[in-house]
């Protein structure tokens, strides 16, 4: 499920498109969030599997134990290079282990700029998350037995995910695969004839690269030259939303081609259409959805 989502954390608020989804932990239905490609899962309702009336007792409890807090501190220490490590520090001597020594997530997120937990007040998702790192943690203090239900069907809904993935990119290549196929067909109807076998390579990869610059703004080769760690070429590496457009305009290039129009004329027409077709689809929520489920990050977009 995705939402568009007015997430609180400490004491500033960001607008976050969340997508959410749930687990069944031995009955209990646990929330997992994912901001910014990244996965946090519901303290609040792994907490309600030892009292259901106070979970965020039970999360301060925990947060304020020594051992729970060297572990938490260390992992930001390891994954957060804005952490309050000056701060941390002080409280280690002067607080932590002590009786007076309480640590609740608005405090640790507010005080310390913290990312491994994350309290949110937004409408869909109430509550205090935390990276699995640190949920798997809180789930071990909870109960050893309820950590290993948690390990299992996080790790059942990442397969599913992965599956869901494969699945998806092998409907989206085809669906390139086609329309590359009648784009082609054009080109050698209209373009081979008058053109030697060297020139027929050329104009195949040019035409291929009017379609990279008017949708992505770089020729295959610059990407390349971007990217070059990166196997395999930028249409392997765009999302969903990108690839619907990329098929269309291939479509659309070929009948330009088929009515002898120029390939400057055809390039500023087809990044018109681009930007048309991203700004229509952009405000599609069904298209939007797919496209944030999709872990391939885009690389280049349509030039202004």
């Amino acid at each position: 499920m995705i939402y568009k989502d007015f997430t609180e954390i400490g004491s500033g608020i960001m607008s976050k498109e969340l997508i959410q989804t749930q687990m069944n932990v031995n009955n209990r239905q646990v929330r997992v969030m994912r901001v910014d490609n990244v996965d946090y899962i519901s303290l609040t309702d792994l907490a309600k599997y030892q009292n259901e009336n106070d979970p965020s007792g039970v999360i301060r409890n925990w947060m304020s134990n020594k051992n729970s807090f060297d572990f938490y501190n260390l992992w930001e220490e390891l994954h957060n290079e804005n952490f309050n490590s000056v701060e941390s520090h002080r409280i280690k001597i002067d607080e932590v282990g002590y009786n007076r020594f309480t640590m609740t997530p608005n405090r640790w997120k507010k005080d310390f700029n913290a990312i491994g937990i994350i309290p949110s007040s937004g409408k869909y998702s109430v509550g205090t998350f935390a990276h699995p790192d640190i949920a798997f943690e809180f789930a071990s203090w909870l109960n050893v037995e309820f950590k290993l239900y948690l390990i299992t069907e996080f790790e059942r809904l990442k397969q599913n995910e992965s599956y869901q993935n494969k699945i998806e990119w092998s409907v989206r290549r085809e669906l390139a695969k086609t329309n590359y196929r009648i784009h082609t067909d054009s080109i050698k109807e209209n373009l081979v004839p008058t053109l030697t076998e060297k020139q027929k390579l050329f104009v195949y990869a040019n035409e291929a690269d009017v379609i990279n610059v008017a949708l992505f703004g770089m020729t295959a080769k610059e990407w390349r030259g971007n990217n070059p760690k990166l196997e395999g070429n930028i249409r392997d590496y765009t999302d969903i939303l990108h690839l619907v457009v990329l098929s269309n305009l291939e479509v659309l290039n070929a009948s330009m081609i088929e009515n002898n129009i120029s390939q400057k004329d055809r390039l500023e027409k087809l990044n018109e259409t681009a930007k048309r077709q991203i700004t229509i689809l952009a405000s599609d929520n069904n298209i939007m959805g797919i496209t944030k489920l999709d872990n391939q990050k885009l690389i280049g977009g349509v030039n202004e």
